[in-house]
């Protein structure tokens, strides 16, 4: 039997355990378990850290199973690799192994006002004040104003980081320091990739950054070990898989750009999940976006290895603009179904719909966007709505593909996708249409798993897995062409655009007080103002 590894895929609505094999890439088996968001105020997004390692275990425990039932023995699982939704923030008592709060989800919304702050204090009022260090705009989107707030507004964490009990982490870090014993020895790190979407890593340097540490007053020593996104972190001390080491970890769009074999530069690709993110290999130098897309850390395969970086259009909703027609208004009973009412109607018939829930990420930027629906008549029915919501997914895929082809300078001639939603073929025609482009889809469409299952097979000390591209197997594919003609495809994007524009400056905030974001420094004097040299800090 052929070498085996194992990914977890911990997303923002669900965690998958896939087990492939490492010399044809074969899935071998999998299982998935639906995670629970929960709302508590407008704007807000949490998730239950407790739940997502139940998850965890419950996934990894029913594919294990599965691979009993078809004669496939689990030691030959040599691997384990680990792929989150990045952003996510975690804080943790080390003594005890319990969150100290909810995971606070990419997509919350509550630090708005502090970011408004933020970017008041900063020379020129520039929201990109942090870029040069960071790719980054100061947004509410990124891990440390997230911490920076439960640092603000829940007692148990500013009490656990004056004890030196508390640990700040990504889904990643939780999920490996739980996995590599938790309070008994457990590992505390995270990869460059999830490192670089909290705002406090430097990108140049690869490592955590004293002064962007210093600007949000968080307190470097809760901050995870950063290493490379292909090496043996630690070992799994519990379950069927004790004793076999965790070697890979990447954010789940970086994964999926080595699922999908983009190792060169100008390669790219976009996963439709929850939100949208396409990604453009830039090689080993970060190249900076004058067009609102990000400067990321791809991954960096191995300690010795040089990282590679990519430019960034990060859309927050895509499937979850189907989730919530399902859940909130109940338009339709599954996620499957918007497939047909969409196909029943085969137009918007004038309907644009801008899913700004959590504002608008690239290339705006703009967290005071709200969602708008545009152009309703008493004609329009739920079919159409459908339709404009599968519209909305490609018409913002659009606007970052744009974006990136002037950032870059070469147009893509294709768009290789990945991701739940490339299941729903009206979706992926519809964005074939609006490109104008042809849109790749592979037939094995776990890219995002795959990737860091690579990463984790190719690790030094594992090596089952050859990341040499003459030993890549070969992915088929499916092509969808254009079928409409530019002009009308032009057309209805001006239309889009026009609806966005309308989206925006909706939700304002008042001077922001402690409830709502903006807390006091924990040594009592103001934090966002430009970096300068650290206050004595009391009880850190």
């Amino acid at each position: 039997m052929d070498p085996l590894v194992a990914a977890i895929d911990q997303g923002t609505s669900s965690t998958r355990f896939l087990v492939f094999n490492s010399k044809t890439a074969e899935l071998m088996s999998h299982h998935q378990v639906e995670i629970k968001q929960s709302f508590p105020k407008e704007g807000w997004v949490e998730e239950d850290p407790k739940e997502i390692m139940q998850s965890v275990y419950e996934c990894m425990e029913r594919t294990c199973e599965k691979l009993h039932q078809l004669n496939i023995d689990i030691s030959n699982i040599k691997a384990v690799g680990v792929t989150n939704q990045r952003e996510t923030t975690l804080v943790w008592d080390k003594e005890t192994g319990e969150p100290l709060y909810n995971a606070i989800v990419w997509l919350d919304l509550r630090t708005q006002s502090t970011v408004e702050s933020l970017i008041n204090k900063a020379p020129s009022q520039n929201k990109n004040h942090l870029k040069a260090k960071t790719g980054l705009p100061i947004s509410p989107y990124f891990s440390a104003v997230k911490l920076r707030w439960l640092l603000d507004n829940v007692e148990e964490v500013r009490l656990a980081v004056r004890s030196q009990r508390a640990l700040f982490g990504t889904v990643d870090s939780w999920i490996i320091w739980c996995l590599t014993g938790g309070e008994n020895g457990g590992v505390h790190c995270t990869d460059v990739s999830n490192a670089s979407r909290t705002m406090l890593f430097n990108i140049h340097s690869l490592d955590w950054d004293p002064e962007l540490c210093r600007y949000f007053d968080i307190p470097m020593e809760i901050l995870p070990e950063v290493r490379s996104s292909s090496e043996i972190y630690g070992w799994m001390k519990s379950s069927f898989l004790a004793g076999v080491p965790i070697s890979g970890c990447l954010g789940d769009q970086s994964a999926a750009l080595v699922g999908q074999m983009c190792f060169q530069e100008g390669q790219a690709k976009n996963t439709y999940g929850t939100g949208c993110f396409l990604l453009r290999n830039t090689g080993r130098k970060p190249l900076t976006s004058d067009h609102g897309l990000l400067t990321t850390v791809a991954y960096k395969l191995g300690k010795n290895e040089p990282a590679c970086y990519a430019l960034e259009g990060s859309v927050a909703i895509a499937g979850a603009v189907v989730r919530w027609l399902k859940d909130n208004l109940g338009i339709v009973q599954s996620s499957e179904e918007i497939e047909k009412l969409a196909a029943a109607a085969g137009t918007s018939y004038g309907c644009y719909f801008v899913p700004a829930f959590s504002g608008l990420y690239a290339p705006y930027w703009e967290p005071s966007a709200r969602g708008i629906i545009c152009g309703l008549t008493q004609f329009t029915n739920r079919n159409h709505l459908a339709f404009a919501a599968l519209e909305a997914v490609c018409f913002q895929t659009r606007e970052i593909l744009d974006a990136m082809n002037q950032d870059s300078g070469t147009h893509l001639s294709q768009l290789q996708v990945d991701g739940g939603m490339t299941s729903n073929r009206l979706l992926m025609q519809l964005q074939a249409d609006i490109l104008c482009i042809p849109v790749v889809k592979p037939t094995m469409p776990e890219t995002t798993a795959l990737g860091v299952a690579m990463a984790a097979g190719a690790a030094e000390g594992v090596g089952v897995w050859s990341l040499s591209p003459s030993d890549l197997p070969h992915a088929t594919s499916e092509k969808f062409q254009p079928q409409i003609n530019c002009e009308e495809s032009e057309f209805r994007f001006a239309r889009w655009k026009k609806a966005v524009q309308r989206s925006m400056n909706w939700e304002t905030t008042e001077p922001c007080c402690n409830a709502n974001g903006l807390g006091e420094k924990m040594n009592g004097a103001a934090w966002g103002a430009p970096p300068t040299p650290p206050p004595t800090r009391a009880g850190l």
